[in-house]
């Protein structure tokens, strides 16, 4: 028996054989053609996209596909395979270099996956896998190559490969592919994403799975706590075995009350909201039971096109995701850009120190006909439901005030252009620094709302890069210092009377719930896919036994004693959670 650690991306048990997929890395040599041969090279390369992206279209017009969180990975997909500028790209390479279609495709497309693949934010740099099926899939129509069929697949199988892409994955048949594993990845990544929500359960990041799996062996995929089991013993194939079908029973029940209020057993109200990235994904929050969305990240209008969006792109976003919503809240946040994520025009932008240097509002005061575009969109889709406006890594009352300045300056100029918009609408900041949280006070006086950006918080204070391997293992929100400052929060937001919504990682994890109900918050914006689980725990809880929780976790001098009695107690209320 090996058993093998990575990264868990879809929850689930799975036990079956494997199906090892190769990785279809082609290797495209540089090769020169004749002068002559230019007509007949550019047309293969138009003829590849041209049928890539049918290909795709035949897909996403699935039914299975079109109701699921995939229908925007698809388009992100499409939308380069029909950039013009993408293809000129290619084509000029092959006229100007005499090259053959095979190798200007794979240069050209690799050059932007490794842009992305450098990127420092993880979420960005796992677009670069995307990009790779992109290339995989035009290098087919070149070559004449087909991708190995798993659709004929007709018993259980668990696939185990080097890696896999996003579109790839969205063709697995659920009913014989029971999960999947694979060497690279990450819990972002858009495979991931797809896997999430087809409810197949996967583990990457696995380093060598492939180089240790015999096609004979019987697999187990642990996607609750990223595990992979090779051979298993008698007793551990049991216990899998049991765990999967108490996993499908606390699924099935989690179900039941999705449209079940958010109570405590003592009857408190929680109000349990969405974050999303994309507009389809508004639906997905109210599938789930949540009560609108808490952040919506509008920066990802900017990173998958090649052109800047307008002030219409904005609109048509927005608007898409209130009439979903209806009269529920929707707090847009406004762009979160700079450091690691780039603009267009902006992308080959570097810093010394990105995550310390010109992002977010900063980046915004900065650029100001971006910002303007963005709010205008955002107070003239404000008419037509309950949106809010959120400004993100607000450090001090100066950037505030000029933030809400801005506002009132797009409010003017619309006026001017009679054009319709919200006057009142209501005004919040991202709490992510120690600056922002040890003056919450003073901010309160002039905002209508708190976020507290847990990740940013915890990676502010305690000085850790979560996305470096070797330090990460710091980054915590058990550490004392993180909850000394969210308690010192939740206390200025509520003498000054605003509502506080706690939003990041910490909002999605069940140990944590019962210390942020014990420190006051009331309000949670978390993952889609997680709002069951966190409705299960909140609805299992006590307001009272959580004070008592809280003022014990706030005489605790380390992280790891407060993890463990956090972990503890929560196992204690909701066993089958853990």
């Amino acid at each position: 028996m090996e058993i093998k650690k990575g990264i868990a991306v879809s929850p689930g048990i799975a036990i079956a054989k494997p199906l090892i997929i190769d990785s279809e890395d082609y290797r495209i040599p540089r090769r020169s053609i004749l002068a002559s041969a230019k007509v007949a090279e550019v047309k293969k390369v138009r003829d590849a996209f041209r049928k890539a992206a049918e290909e795709l279209e035949r897909i996403d017009s699935d039914d299975k596909i079109a109701e699921n969180e995939i229908k925007d990975i698809f388009a992100v997909h499409l939308r380069f395979l029909k950039d013009k500028s993408l293809l000129k790209k290619v084509t000029d390479l092959i006229c100007d270099e005499l090259l053959t279609a095979e190798y200007a495709v794979s240069t050209t497309l690799r050059d932007i996956a490794n842009h992305f693949a450098s990127m420092p934010d993880r979420y960005i740099s796992e677009r670069a896998t995307d990009i790779y099926d992109i290339e995989k899939r035009l290098l087919r129509h070149l070559l004449g190559r087909k991708r190995e069929d798993v659709e004929h697949i007709n018993h259980e199988v668990v696939v185990v490969a080097h890696e896999l892409g996003p579109t790839q994955t969205a063709g697995f048949d659920k009913k014989f592919i029971k999960g999947f594993a694979t060497d690279a990845g990450g819990r972002t990544s858009h495979t991931a994403i797809v896997a999430r929500s087809l409810g197949i359960p996967a583990v990457v990041g696995l380093k060598d799975v492939t180089e240790n799996i015999d096609s004979t062996a019987t697999v187990i995929i642990d996607g609750n706590r990223g595990m992979v089991v090779i051979s298993p013993d008698e007793p551990t194939l049991k216990q899998y075995q049991q765990l999967a079908v108490e996993f499908e029973r606390l699924e099935r029940e989690l179900d039941t009350i999705r449209d079940l209020d958010a109570v405590t057993r003592d009857g408190v109200a929680v109000e349990l909201l969405g974050n999303i990235e994309f507009p389809h994904e508004a639906e997905i929050v109210l599938d789930k039971g949540g009560h609108g969305i808490g952040l919506y990240r509008t920066e990802f209008l900017y990173l998958y096109s090649e052109t800047e969006p307008n002030e219409d792109d904005h609109y048509k976003a927005y608007c898409e995701v209130i009439r979903t919503l209806g009269d529920k809240p929707v707090v847009i946040r406004t762009m979160d850009l700079g450091a690691d994520k780039f603009t267009q025009s902006r992308r080959f932008t570097r810093e010394p120190n990105p995550f310390l240097g010109l992002r977010s509002i900063r980046f915004c005061l900065q650029n100001l006909v971006m910002f303007k575009t963005q709010l205008r969109a955002i107070l003239r889709a404000a008419v037509h439901g309950n949106v809010r406006v959120m400004f993100p890594l607000i450090t001090s009352l100066h950037e505030l005030r000029q933030a809400k300045m801005i506002v009132r300056d797009v409010m003017e100029d619309l006026e001017e252009d009679s054009i319709e918009y919200r006057a009142d609408v209501p005004v919040g900041i991202m709490i992510e620094t120690p600056s922002a949280a040890l003056t919450a006070s003073i901010l309160a006086g002039e905002c209508d709302f708190f976020s507290i950006g847990t990740n940013d918080l915890i990676q502010y204070t305690l000085a850790v890069d979560r996305g470096n391997e070797r330090v990460s293992t710091l980054y915590s929100g058990a550490d004392p210092a993180v909850i000394s400052l969210l308690r010192s929060v939740i206390h200025d937001a509520n003498k000054a009377r605003i509502g506080t919504t706690i939003c990041g990682e910490m909002a999605s994890e069940p140990e944590f719930i019962m210390l942020l109900l014990g420190l006051g918050y009331r309000t949670f914006s978390l993952a889609p896919p997680m709002i069951p689980e966190i409705k299960k725990v909140i609805r299992s809880v006590a307001i009272e036994s959580c004070n008592n929780l809280a003022r014990k976790v706030l005489l605790m001098n380390s992280e790891r004693e407060v993890i463990n009695y956090l972990r503890n107690a929560a196992i204690k209320v909701l066993p089958e959670v853990f």
